[in-house]
């Protein structure tokens, strides 16, 4: 199969036939072979009745269904596993993303030889509150994860099936797969400038300070397990050693001047050698983490689970 298309669903009934309609045009006009799984992240209006309706009309087009919202990382997720084509696209249901820049992105990764390819909205519709806490974030991330792209967060994707198959998603994830992906190991990861278009039908799902609150934790989140995730100890336990290391050597050397100096020196009354005791729990404490932390990393199945409802053009649960 050429193209698999992964588009999480919340709430979008409105907007799902004619984005169907677009991508088998757009399908049909370069020759491609795909399918189309579409996840319901548990939506509360009529989407899922319209993709059981679309799936009646053309087969290409699979569902699965969540028994409740978990988020559209999950939803990608789910979608991932299921994928088939050589070449792997994620968009957004609302419309925003053209499906027109598919045979681009495509190409991209089959002649270009790039392992993912992210979209670029450099001329965005969206108001200030979710322009602003983005830039800021792409920016940060940008530093942090040393991958220069200009937005992370863009639905729009393309992956070669080999990328989606080695990497999880869950959280919130989902605006940091390339920063996965770069610690799964596939570095050649592109860029794309796409259209982006006003909304249609609806109103966005996603606000903009908490969406940045919550992207800043999770890049935090995803740089800590991408380097030491296998390995915590090689990260608690060095700091744990200089705490300790440190808090002894001032210990050692206070006990020494006490004896040199019985009568007249107090190691009560000496803020410092508090200060010590502190470093040396702190030391400890940290140490024994990185021990506990490495213990579960190496027993820990590391997969999420997702009740799901119902699938259709799938195999089912």
């Amino acid at each position: 199969m050429d193209i698999s298309i992964v588009i999480p669903v919340y709430n979008e009934d409105e907007s799902l036939p004619e984005l169907c309609s677009w991508i088998g045009k757009v399908m049909h006009e370069n020759g491609f072979s795909y399918e189309v799984i579409l996840v319901d992240d548990g939506s509360t209006d009529q989407s899922w009745e319209v993709i059981a309706d679309l799936r009646k009309a053309n087969h290409s087009i699979k569902g699965i269904r969540f028994q409740r919202n978990y988020g559209k990382s999950a939803a990608l997720n789910e979608g991932f596993k299921v994928a088939k084509g050589d070449v792997v696209i994620t968009m957004d249901a609302d419309m925003q993303d053209s499906p027109d820049e598919i045979p681009a992105l495509r190409k991209m990764i089959l002649e270009d030889r790039y392992d993912m390819v992210s979209g670029w909205k450099k001329v965005r519709h969206d108001p200030i509150s979710k322009t602003l806490p983005s830039k800021f974030f792409n920016w940060t991330t940008a530093r942090v994860s040393k991958i220069p792209l200009h937005d992370f967060n863009c639905g729009l994707k393309a992956y070669r099936n080999k990328v989606i198959k080695s990497i999880e998603v869950y959280g919130e994830m989902h605006r940091y797969i390339p920063v996965i992906a770069k610690w799964s190991g596939f570095r050649k990861i592109g860029e794309k400038v796409v259209e982006h278009r006003a909304r249609k039908y609806g109103y966005t799902k996603f606000g903009g300070l908490g969406r940045g609150l919550k992207g800043l934790l999770d890049l935090a989140s995803i740089t800590f397990v991408g380097k030491y995730g296998k390995r915590p100890m090689h990260f608690f336990g060095p700091l744990g050693l200089i705490f300790f290391l440190i808090g002894f050597g001032e210990t050692i050397s206070f006990i020494i001047q006490k004896f040199n100096n019985m009568s007249s020196f107090s190691l009560t009354n000496k803020p410092s050698f508090y200060i010590a005791l502190t470093c040396m729990v702190l030391g400890s404490q940290l140490f024994l983490t990185g021990f506990v932390a490495e213990l579960i990393s190496r027993n820990s199945p590391g997969r999420n689970f997702y009740l799901i409802e119902q699938k259709l053009g799938l195999d089912n649960p």
